[in-house]
């Protein structure tokens, strides 16, 4: 165990991300027999729990700051760390007992120790003499192998435990929601695992996500709905891209670190752009029928954009930034490219390149007022049973100077669940309705 005063930020992506899946302020909660901890080693903790509703399901993320005096020993510094873990564990088991939906529950420990009690009654000394000093700790597998060993076949409790920085470096190196349900699920099996067999696969959590990401399994999703859009005749074959990365990582070849740089820069371009589009249309987005976007279909929209893998962030960048090397004529004109995504089989985005020639049948001028009404239309006519939203983007490259800038305009149209065969029929009624004539 080492002391460190080094911070990472909690404004990287993710963080920002996991926002607005959040479902309510932080709850302050109590743990119990803490009070007699705190007298004990006159310690003080607070402790909030933050509920995130993601699309894959509940979590729960149990946040516990711990502040102790600056001389604490490492034996001391260990019986109250091990005084909350069981503290938290009680809690959680009583937590949800009936729920039957997808969740995970999660206990972030950030352990401080301090000169005084000042800045518990003040926030900030007076003098600013004081000394505060994040301890920089670790659980991981071996931890419950040896100290406390969790029930992880308890379907209530399956509690995951990390030290503030081993979290925010998950945080950091997962970048997506989706990446971090999937890891929750990977890490609660490993932790399963090692204290099933008495082995841990490795031995910190930094190095378990490095694992977890450099698997071909990453790709396990993508393969799926590449499999389910050929089989709804969405495409032909099996995506490139998709087949070269899966192939790189099982073969552990160079290609794969420079395949993991390039879906980490599109999560990040991806993150970037999403907040731009969902900005620009926050109040003052006018659909076909003359109301403005509200600001719980903004959080709803922002949700169905960032609910996306690696690897479909990097198709969607992908896509985008093939435009300035389409030819002159296309560029002129403007076309439609319809990319579905690779996390959710539901989720079907057309992207429209505007047209230089402003009065041209892509132009803005044409496609801009009628976003919502493409959507709706291709909503009707896309053969998939699963579909839930259809996104449409209107794009286009501004040149200024030698910079040149993208600005996305964006709509966002829910679908109602339509079997297969009535999809069919609303589409067969359309093509009535164009020949009969008026």
């Amino acid at each position: 165990m080492s002391y460190s005063t080094t911070a990472i930020s909690d404004q990287y992506e993710i963080a920002k991300e996991l926002t607005c899946y959040l479902q309510s302020d932080a709850i302050e909660i109590s743990l119990v027999n803490m009070d007699t901890i705190e007298r004990q080693y006159d310690a003080h903790y607070t402790a909030q729990q933050y509920l995130y509703q993601l699309l894959s399901g509940k979590l729960s993320v149990l946040r516990v700051t711990l502040s102790l005096p600056f001389e604490s020993s490492r034996t001391k510094i260990e019986a109250v760390r091990l005084a909350v873990l069981k503290a938290a564990a009680v809690w959680q088991k009583k937590q949800n007992k009936q729920s039957e939906t997808a969740s995970h529950a999660v206990l972030v420990m950030d352990v401080h120790l301090t000169d005084d009690n000042r800045e518990h009654e003040n926030g900030v000394s007076d003098d600013q003499k004081y000394k505060n000093q994040r301890v920089k700790h670790h659980f991981g597998a071996r931890y419950f192998m040896e100290q406390l060993v969790l029930d992880t076949d308890d379907s209530v409790q399956r509690l995951q435990v990390f030290s503030w920085h081993d979290w925010h470096s998950i945080l950091k190196a997962l970048q997506t929601p989706c990446e971090l349900w999937r890891f929750l699920d990977y890490h609660l099996e490993q932790l399963k695992n090692a204290i099933n067999g008495q082995v841990p696969s490795v031995e910190t959590e930094t190095a378990l996500v490095a694992q977890f990401l450099n698997r071909p399994a990453l790709f396990a999703q993508a393969i799926a709905l590449d499999n389910a859009l050929i089989k709804y005749n969405i495409q032909d074959a099996p995506n490139p891209a998709l087949t070269s990365m899966t192939l790189a990582y099982k073969n552990q070849s160079i290609t794969a670190q420079m395949s993991h740089q390039h879906l980490q820069q599109a999560a990040h371009l991806w993150s970037q752009l999403s907040a731009q589009m969902i900005e620009t249309s926050r109040g003052n987005h006018i659909g076909n029928d003359g109301k403005a976007v509200l600001a719980n279909e903004v959080t709803h929209w922002q949700q169905q954009l960032l609910d996306e893998s690696l690897f479909s962030r990097h198709e969607l960048v992908r896509t985008l930034y093939k435009h300035p090397k389409q030819e002159p004529r296309l560029q002129q004109t403007g076309y439609v490219v319809h990319q579905h995504s690779y996390e959710s089989l539901g989720r079907h985005y057309v992207l429209i390149f505007y047209g230089q020639d402003i009065e041209g049948h892509h132009s803005k001028k044409t496609i801009q007022p009628n976003l919502s009404k493409i959507a709706q239309d291709v909503a009707t006519r896309l053969p998939i049973a699963e579909l839930h939203h259809v996104i449409v983007l209107g794009i286009e490259f501004i040149k200024e100077a030698e910079d040149t800038f993208m600005d996305i305009d964006l709509w966002i149209q829910p679908v109602n669940a339509m079997t297969q065969r009535e999809r069919q029929l609303t589409k067969q009624l359309q093509q009535l309705k164009k020949q009969t004539p008026k």
